[in-house]
């Protein structure tokens, strides 16, 4: 039919088949082969059933993101289903791989669905702030009912074929190797038995219970939290009302209006950049893709902490052995009993089995020698935040590791090349950051040395996507992007608690504006002693000092900003906030109230301002480099797009104006760009 899409008839059976690598996206030619051949097929009286299926590595794995931001070329999604939908053949979708947002919904238009074992199904357009535009919110209720059709698509969350099979979605489940065939054969029978031939538009089974307004009101006070500041999942749930209360066309009709209202949105444009952004972080300008990376099939650990343990089972996780060493035999034990017990939560949450447990474990070895990383492909450090100490393990691994094994860092603001420095290998160094929980949290910087060759930067990167990270490239400076990007965040809600605000009213904007949690119940959570406090120093002279001089180092202590309960639960504490008032009393600066807007502006200007600086040191790449650093280190609202996306849509003679007015000196990029008429979050190092 064209460059993507082949027609062939056998026995009566019309095969369309679909091969546009890598992920048969519904792009323009793959929209207008299918809409072509289906005609075709309709038209052709020698065909009695037509079968969709895709080469490849996967059936439609969704529609073509970059089409959303640009004028439509070759036929609307809707005609093209419309086409497959009017058969009067049967049609049977072959589903391999994934079916994901459109794939599904093109799949959902053809008669039956049959798929092999291994296959997935979903609708995860939520994840760009979208709906399924293609009526997926009216056709997938009427297969698999309202609270799993709902499940699906706010959660986002791709099913296994078993599971679609269940709840209707999928028709039969064939054998591996043999889908082709098998769906040739059930499309081969519906023609000859004279199947009737229903459309999912037109079935009602999965409409006839769990419909009510009582379940929709559950399914809203049940995610509210999840739902906070986001737009898709309300527009989701509104859609799929509309498939409840009105005829299938009116219904799509709602769909596509709510699209609309989301496609348009600054949230929608904030997740799809994020989309974008995030697979941008893998390229790196000065490093050919081709780089061969070195071989790590063994990893050492030092330290066996909450850190060095959290990085070891990311690596236990995906199968490989790792020696992780300690000083002292307590400390080990203790570090190997907490990642046990971590599995055993994931095993009694049902999400790993009791074997397969047994079997990371035994890829543990704990050792209280370091010379037993000697033939170790890489070695990441995770002991105290002290240089001295890291230079110090840094000079032992030179004489131990292999001459090429990889020596990483999981310092979180030191000197990388100073730490290099105690070596005679400074090329093999490399900073690799992870954040905490090491074996939760998404985000890896690599910091790349003045010295780490390109085969190291290269390595450590995609180690880090082979973990399920998202590396993210950095050079040296003290905290790096992620780190360095908050400071400013912290010692501006410190300086704003002389002016007025009390630390909860700062903290309920932070959350507002779509923080987990404001600065200082973070603080809290943190430990007041642990960032930066010394007792013997201690001089009074701050609401943090006095704090810690009373004893009050946050939730461990039961008491720091926020008094805590038994479970941690935090309330207002009146002895916190009479050493607020204490200190604004005596600040000399005017106090008056604050809206939640001057807030979240006072706070996070300058987090903006230190995005500029960083990029124009060069430290990051790209500014969407930065923007995806802060969303997956620190949990900054994926709806705004990240610190720099959101200074864009703000503006950024409102940013300038903002940290003029609150005393900061505006990065000499932001005011380039600001002039220039630019876009912050598209720059990029040169």
């Amino acid at each position: 039919m064209n460059a993507v899409t082949t027609l062939t008839v056998e026995d009566g059976v019309a095969v369309v088949t679909i091969d546009s690598p890598p992920v048969n996206a519904l792009s323009a030619p793959v929209r207008e082969g299918l809409k072509a051949a289906f005609a075709q097929a309709e038209g052709d009286d020698a065909v009695r059933a037509i079968v969709l299926a895709c080469a490849g590595r996967t059936f439609i794995a969704g529609a073509d993101i970059r089409e959303f931001d640009s004028e439509l070329v070759g036929p609307h999604l809707h005609d093209v289903q419309a086409v497959i939908e009017a058969s009067t053949k049967p049609t049977v979708a072959a589903i391999h791989g994934t079916a994901l947002g459109g794939g599904l919904e093109v799949a959902l238009c053809c008669h039956f669905r049959v798929a092999v074992p291994s296959a997935r199904v979903g609708l995860p357009e939520v994840a760009l702030g979208l709906l399924p535009g293609a009526g997926g919110t009216q056709r997938l209720p009427r297969l698999a009912g309202v609270p799993a059709a709902l499940d699906m698509m706010v959660g986002g969350r791709p099913i296994r074929a078993d599971k679609a099979c269940e709840l209707g979605i999928i028709d039969k489940i064939v054998p591996e190797g043999e889908l082709l065939a098998e769906a040739v054969s059930y499309a081969r029978k519906a023609a000859d038995a004279g199947t009737k031939l229903v459309r999912v538009r037109d079935r009602s089974e999965g409409l006839a219970q769990d419909t009510g307004p009582e379940v929709f009101a559950e399914f809203r006070k049940k995610h509210a939290r999840a739902f906070h500041g986001f737009k898709a999942p309300a527009n989701i749930v509104k859609a799929v009302e509309a498939a409840v209360a009105l005829p299938f066309d009116e219904g799509f009709k709602r769909e596509g209006e709510l699209f609309e209202e989301l496609v348009h949105s600054n949230e929608s444009k904030a997740q799809r950049y994020q989309f974008f952004a995030e697979r941008e972080t893998a390229k790196i300008p000065d490093i050919p893709k081709d780089m061969p990376h070195i071989p790590v099939k063994s990893v050492g650990v030092i330290g066996a902490g909450t850190m060095g343990g959290g990085i070891a089972m990311n690596f236990l996780n995906i199968g490989l052995p790792v020696t992780i060493v300690e000083a002292k035999q307590e400390v080990l034990d203790r570090g190997v009993a907490t990642i046990r017990k971590n599995y055993q939560i994931t095993v009694d949450k049902g999400r790993m089995t009791a074997e397969q447990l047994d079997e990371r474990m035994g890829l543990l070895k704990p050792s209280l020698a370091m010379d037993d990383l000697a033939q170790v492909d890489l070695i990441i450090e995770a002991v105290f935040e002290k240089l001295e100490l890291k230079q110090e393990i840094f000079g032992k691994l030179d004489g131990i590791a292999r001459p090429d094994a990889i020596l990483a860092s999981n310092t979180s603001f030191l000197d990388v090349d100073a730490i290099a420095a105690a070596t005679q290998r400074p090329e093999t160094v490399v900073g690799m950051h992870f954040f905490s929980p090491a074996n939760v949290m998404k985000l890896l910087e690599v910091v790349r040395g003045e010295k780490s060759s390109d085969s190291v930067v290269a390595t450590a990167m995609a180690v880090g996507r082979r973990i399920g990270k998202v590396a993210v490239l950095s050079r040296v400076c003290d905290g790096f992007i992620a780190n360095r990007m908050m400071a400013p965040r912290m010692e501006a809600a410190q300086a704003l608690i002389l002016e007025g605000p009390m630390p909860s009213q700062v903290d309920k904007a932070m959350v507002a504006y779509g923080f987990p949690m404001g600065p200082f119940a973070m603080l809290d959570l943190v430990g007041l002693d642990v960032i930066g406090w010394d007792a013997a120093t201690s001089s009074s002279s701050t609401v943090t000092e006095v704090l810690c001089e009373m004893g009050r180092w946050g939730q461990k202590k039961s008491g720091g900003f926020y008094d805590y309960d038994e479970k941690r639960r935090p309330s207002p504490s009146p002895v916190a906030d009479q050493v607020v008032r204490d200190f604004q009393a005596k600040s000399g600066k005017q106090h008056r109230e604050f809206s939640e807007r001057e807030i979240v502006e006072r706070l996070l200007f300058p987090v903006v301002n230190e995005g500029a600086k960083l990029l124009d040191e060069g430290i990051a790449i790209r500014a969407s480099d930065v923007d995806v650093a802060l969303v997956y280190g620190y949990g900054w609202p994926v709806f705004t797009g990240g610190p720099l996306f959101w200074a864009d849509i703000v503006g950024l003679d409102r940013v300038i104006a903002g940290l003029e007015a609150a005393g900061h000196e505006p990065a000499p990029l932001l005011e380039r760009i600001a002039a220039d008429g630019r876009k912050l979050h598209q720059y990029q190092v040169a």
